[in-house]
């Protein structure tokens, strides 16, 4: 079932990003790669700016989370992540999809580049890689992120017709 996180909820959704994080340990360069990868002060200050947190619950228990977030004329998918033990089910391909069938107008999200599978994630679902140049410009105009991530990003853009 897909719904909406409530406050409540954030140290589940922390626990279900750091765990799934661990994953892009060799997709991260090492310089940017921390554990924990996101502290409950970050989480915090994400949700503060506008990331809404939607689910993935089985059995009453969240096992996947994405985010969305508006911000000035586009769309931002944010923090996308599936407990371990239940990837591979098409649990954060069902949440995508969910998000993008509540949004119209341009979508964006960020990735690390060499994390492939999510590119490929999001190619799945019609995004489509922009170029460095665009890349450059959207990450400065829509995220607040180092220069050193900046250099290792990815961008994928999806612009939907009403």
């Amino acid at each position: 079932m897909i719904r909406n996180c409530i406050d409540t909820e954030v140290t589940r959704i922390l626990e279900i990003i750091n765990k799934a994080a661990v994953a892009y340990q060799d997709a991260i360069p090492s310089d940017c790669f921390h554990l924990p990868y996101m502290n409950l002060d970050e989480l915090l200050k994400e949700i503060n700016s506008g990331v809404v947190f939607w689910a993935w619950e089985e059995a009453g228990i969240i096992v996947g989370v994405m985010g969305i977030q508006q911000s000035k004329d586009a769309m931002l998918i944010r923090h996308a992540y599936v407990d371990p033990a239940y990837q591979g089910k098409g649990i954060g391909s069902n949440l995508l999809s969910f998000l993008l069938k509540q949004s119209v107008g341009t979508i964006l999200v960020g990735t690390w580049s060499a994390a492939h599978w999510a590119i490929r994630l999001y190619q799945r679902h019609g995004f489509n890689l922009v170029s460095e140049v665009e890349k450059n410009q959207l990450l400065d105009t829509y995220w607040t992120i180092s220069p050193r991530q900046q250099e290792v990003s990815v961008v994928l853009c999806q612009k939907k017709m009403i």
